[in-house]
């Protein structure tokens, strides 16, 4: 992946990290769905395009307990903000979950990009609650309820960790998608083995972690000496959508493997979490350009998958950050499957929810999402769907040049999605 100084002790071993209600307080108030557009007064309906319905944004410089962090990346300016952070950043979400009551769970990568700059991140899945701000009005603020520590207390991770108390951190894995499991569990997909991790309910580990057969990437810890890896770098499950019901999940890698001809080729692999095994079964996914990204996937039901798809580049220059359809049962000729192009975040229709402001990109009409890293999508019913970006804290700045981007959370109206 890519500021108050109050720096509050160490909670090395908890299970949950509840955090004050004067935190949750300062950062808004209860969650709340917008009005759909165009359900209001006598006068003709909008245009049937994709809509900007809510809007709510987590500061990127909200530190929360846990220890400093970002000793590796040095002491320069960055953005506005200067390392090392006297606590632990959220660093933007790489996947999410709705819970009951409008609260989502959100999940943050490694850190700060690399295995390497990353030992004093720790991992965690947290639980927010947005105040959206709509048309109407709103708060447009994020709550942080509590943290859940990723953490191994039972060693059931077969690979040395960075702390002594084995809670987990982003140089042990690059955790970037989640899913539910059986009794409340998650299914967490990374990038590094690439991996599927299975915690508790509370983060703990629950089995050890499982590989993707003859995947590697270059940060495995199972690559044998002298052996090369064939999925490159930061390309593991950036994605990973679970069928109704919970026990089928569906991986994919963000990037194709080194070894491909055709970049564009993404395999979407079958795994039966009951038995905590890859099934064998396969589905291809092509990408628009060798050089876009899978970067989540969820299902809309037990055949249809929502892809979000993204390219590399954030503010004016970003060009792809787009939402597809696909239906396992429907491939083309060349065995992929066939895509339907369902919204363009780049290309919002805007009710009046932002406005835009003068220095700042993408806040007027048409609304435009345009963050490097745009890497989760929710269907939340109907055709309403929740994205969020990761910040690459403190790299990116697509809103606005010179400043760290925020961590932002949009309903997006899609018309025909579940068609």
């Amino acid at each position: 992946m890519r500021s108050p100084r109050s720096v509050l002790p160490l909670l090395a071993v908890a299970s949950v990290l509840a955090l004050p209600t004067a935190v949750a307080a300062a950062h808004g108030g209860p969650a709340h769905d917008g009005p759909r557009p165009g359900g209001h007064g006598g006068g003709p309906k909008p245009p049937a395009v994709p809509t900007l319905v809510a809007r709510a944004t987590l500061p990127a410089t909200l530190f929360l307990p846990g220890g400093p962090s970002g000793a590796a990346l040095g002491t320069a300016t960055v953005n506005g903000v200067t390392p090392p952070f006297p606590g632990q950043p959220i660093p933007g979400f790489s996947g999410v979950l709705a819970e009951r009551g409008g609260d989502v769970l959100g999940l943050p990568d490694n850190g700060f990009g690399s295995k390497a700059n990353s030992a004093d991140f720790l991992l965690a899945v947290h639980r927010v609650r947005p105040a959206y701000r709509t048309a109407r009005g709103g708060a447009g603020t994020v709550a942080v309820r509590e943290t859940l520590a990723l953490r191994d207390p039972d060693r059931r991770i077969p690979f040395a960790l960075t702390r002594a108390d084995r809670r987990l951190t982003g140089a042990d894995l690059d955790v970037e998608s989640i899913q539910r499991g059986d009794r409340g569990s998650l299914w967490i997909g990374d990038e590094f083995g690439p991996y599927l991790l299975h915690v508790d309910r509370t983060g703990k580990v629950l089995e050890a972690p499982v590989p993707l057969p003859g995947v590697k990437s270059p940060q495995s810890p199972d690559l044998a000496p002298g052996e090369a890896p064939n999925l490159p770098a930061s390309g593991g499950f950036e994605a990973t959508a679970a069928l109704p019901g919970g026990r089928i999940l569906l991986p994919i890698t963000e990037k194709a493997l080194s070894t491909e001809a055709d970049q564009t080729r993404h395999v979407v692999h079958e795994f039966d979490a009951r038995r905590s095994r890859y099934t064998g079964r396969t589905w291809t996914y092509r990408t628009e350009r060798p050089d876009t990204f899978v970067a989540d996937a969820q299902a809309l039901d037990r055949h249809r998958l929502l892809i979000l798809e993204r390219d590399n580049f954030g503010g004016p220059q970003a060009q792809i950050k787009q939402l597809y359809v696909v239906d396992l049962r429907k491939a083309d000729a060349s065995g992929a499957l066939v895509k339907r192009q369902v919204a363009d975040l780049l290309d919002l229709r805007n009710p009046g929810v932002t406005q835009e402001t003068p220095g700042t990109f993408g806040l007027g009409q048409p609304f435009r999402f345009p963050f490097v890293s745009v890497e989760s999508v929710l269907p939340l019913g109907g055709d309403r769907v929740l994205v969020a970006n990761d910040n690459n804290f403190p790299f990116d700045a697509g809103r606005q040049p010179g400043k760290a981007d925020d961590t932002e959370l949009i309903q997006v109206d899609v018309p025909g999605l579940r068609r």
